[in-house]
């Protein structure tokens, strides 16, 4: 059987699919990954601090200034829009096979797609506090308070976005639920992501279910678990599945 043929039967047969997905899920919206070739981290090599450094919370705290002019120019993406494997994704959910999609990317895409229930592991770009009083501002905010640092209406304080920068933890509550929906799902389907990045890459191993599907451009640690590898563009083959549902 071909791998989308093969793909579109295990979902037909599942009630409990979990999506796990990463940066390679948005490139097709036009939002860039961070490790392949052209992403983020091999690209913005110039400047004298590394990505890395840029988006840890140690540097936000000591250059608000520098943070959010890359920040603003380099992971924010307004215009974006979800792609076919987000639709997809949306559509199984709202057909109740899809108990839940997690996600390391903070676009919003899959709730703008449509999916209600989205575990997000490093937070949202929509979403922002003011780290002095607490209060919350829309990405909008970000977007219209010109090029420098954001302070808050209220009481002055800096506005951080609530997105889990190098040097920060994860949320716990978010964990719980994504461990949760993994450990009961009978579908995982992997996309997107290079399964490098610790802690988060950890929780497919909480999946016990019938079978893995795996899409990624590239080879993953986890290649030998999966049952399907597809190396295809994912908004690509999730179209096709879309069109065989």
């Amino acid at each position: 059987m071909e791998p989308v043929e093969q793909l579109t039967t295990w979902i037909k047969q599942s009630s409990k699919i979990v999506f796990f997905g990463g940066a390679g899920t948005s490139t097709e919206s036009g939002i860039p990954d961070f490790r392949s070739a052209a992403g983020i981290y091999q690209t913005e090599q110039h400047s004298p601090y590394s990505p890395e450094e840029l988006l840890s919370i140690d540097f936000f705290k000591l250059h608000p200034d520098i943070f959010y002019d890359f920040y603003r120019n380099k992971m924010l993406h307004p215009d974006a829009i979800p792609s076919g494997a987000h639709r997809l994704l949306a559509r199984l959910e709202k057909e109740g096979k899809m108990t839940a999609v997690i996600t390391q990317n903070i676009d919003g895409l899959h709730q703008a797609a449509g999916s209600k229930v989205v575990h997000e592991l490093h937070g949202s770009v929509h979403r922002n506090y003011c780290m002095d009083c607490s209060k919350f501002y829309h990405l909008n905010y970000i977007l219209q308070s010109g090029s420098g640092v954001p302070y808050c209406e209220k009481c002055g304080g800096i506005v951080k976005p609530d997105v889990v920068l190098y040097g920060e933890s994860l949320d716990q509550g978010t964990l719980y639920h994504a461990v949760d929906a993994l450990s009961e799902a009978d579908l995982l389907i992997i996309g997107g992501t290079s399964l490098t990045v610790q802690p988060a890459a950890q929780l497919v191993t909480y999946f016990q279910g019938k079978h893995i599907a795996l899409l990624n451009a590239t080879p993953t640690p986890y290649d030998n678990k999966a049952d399907l590898l597809i190396s295809e563009p994912i908004g690509k083959v999730m179209d096709q599945v879309n069109a065989l549902l």
